[in-house]
């Protein structure tokens, strides 16, 4: 199996409680858990797969954590890597950018050769406009703890099935 990571930033509690479910529903002891906040390039290139949770702050940004490693990632070569995105977002309170952080992370890893996988439906979500959507598909997990946290495990688990055939 090629090596795969899931990064988030170890000091978030909600995207942390779904990256752990994420690995959970793997069940697979050597996916790694990385701390975006600690994360350099090497580290980042050393996997082949690499799901990455990115939530969606204030107005449609991405988390300083992210911000401050997007320079390192424009100057990486990221072709043959496959990506899967879950981001965390409030479509009632954020209507108007809901999961732009997903939206901006996949236009800079596509930029740099990356594909992206996971993509599922808007189906089930009530927003005005993402970044994160191309052709009525999130490009990846879309997440709203607040408003549908009742279907997050529904969602994780299917996404899961859908990353183990997409990622070999």
């Amino acid at each position: 199996m090629n090596k795969t990571a899931i990064i988030y930033s170890f000091n978030t509690k909600k995207t942390g409680k779904i990256a752990a479910q994420i690995k959970e529903g793997f069940n697979d002891d050597k996916i790694e858990m990385v701390n975006a906040e600690e994360l350099t390039e090497e580290l980042f290139l050393s996997f082949e797969h690499i799901i990455m949770g990115v939530p969606t702050w204030f107005d449609g940004e991405l988390p300083n954590y992210w911000d401050e490693f997007v320079p390192a990632l424009e100057d990486l070569d990221l072709t043959g890597k496959k990506f899967a995105l879950f981001g965390l977002g409030d479509q009632i309170g954020y209507p108007e950018n809901f999961l732009d952080g997903v939206g901006i992370m996949a236009a800079i890893l596509e930029a740099q050769g990356a594909s992206l996988v996971g993509h599922t439906s808007v189906e089930g979500y009530e927003f005005e406009s993402s970044r994160a959507v191309r052709n009525d598909h999130f490009l990846g997990l879309a997440i709203d703890y607040e408003n549908q946290g009742s279907m997050n495990k529904q969602r994780i688990a299917a996404w899961i099935d859908q990353l183990k055939k997409e990622f070999t």
